[in-house]
């Protein structure tokens, strides 16, 4: 049994985090995760990333305490650190990433969420936040660093060492989600996130322009501004010479609809 599921069609590749109950990730999975983001990015065919849970309870718990209640410090360390690597290439990852949220997102599950580009949430489906404080650590996996990009340095501080969870709605408040979906399942919830996705995939989209604007915005926000422009023209210049730019501005000349085809 795979504990990162992946398949890709009709463009969209999906990466299913997969040790229910709660998806709790271990060295194992992330080793997994790591493969199978390399995969969906070296697949010419997969435009757009979506990453979810299995089941109607959780996105995501975190990382399985029991592991790391029983491995060295060492180990930890190392865990910790190849967590980062895999979260880090998911977000370089010139293509669009999509957390969908079908359950409880929380510790390290919202951590891995928030290395994706746009997160959407099934409605009534669980809570979210960092409550590792109450286990006498911090978040280990970016938290710290990605959480206070999203809501600022108060907040973000407030959040993690109350370690309170938070429904939803609040998450959508504080721009931790981009949206909430209402869905009966976690089936029609997928079902629902795939049809929001299609519209950054070709032909509806430029695919191709669409991860460049991802790499610029999540590299060039960690950058002076200056580089940041140099980094912004070295990606429209790639795209300048792209076959979709070509069909963009032609189809804008003649006044019909651009039809992509990712290249």
């Amino acid at each position: 049994m795979a504990l990162a599921e992946y398949r890709a069609e009709a463009g969209i590749a999906t990466i299913t985090l997969n040790a229910p109950p709660a998806n709790c990730y271990t060295h194992e999975m992330m080793v997994e995760l790591d493969a199978a983001v390399l995969k969906a990015r070296f697949d010419d065919a997969v435009h757009v990333i979506v990453l979810t849970g299995m089941g109607e309870k959780f996105f995501c718990a975190g990382a399985d305490i029991k592991m790391l209640a029983s491995v060295t410090p060492k180990f930890k360390y190392y865990f910790c650190l190849h967590a980062n690597e895999t979260l880090s290439r998911l977000e370089q990852t010139p293509k669009l990433v999509i957390a969908a949220l079908n359950g409880n997102t929380v510790g390290g599950g919202l951590e891995i969420a928030m290395a994706a580009d746009l997160r959407i949430a099934r409605k009534g489906g669980g809570k979210v936040g960092l409550p590792e404080v109450n286990l006498g650590v911090l978040p280990g996996t970016g938290g710290t660093q990605r959480l206070v990009r999203i809501v600022g340095k108060s907040k973000a501080i407030e959040m993690m060492t109350t370690g309170r969870l938070f429904e939803f709605e609040e998450a959508l408040q504080h721009g931790i989600l981009n949206q909430i979906v209402e869905a009966a399942d976690s089936a029609t919830f997928l079902s629902k996130v795939y049809d929001y996705a299609k519209q950054f995939a070709p032909p509806a989209r430029a695919s191709k322009a669409v991860g460049l604007i991802k790499r610029s915005v999540q590299s060039g926000a960690e950058i002076a501004f200056e580089y940041g422009l140099a980094m912004e023209r070295e990606f429209q210049a790639q795209l300048f010479s792209s076959e979709d730019a070509k069909e963009g501005l032609t189809a804008y000349v003649e006044k019909r609809k651009a039809s992509f085809k990712g290249q």
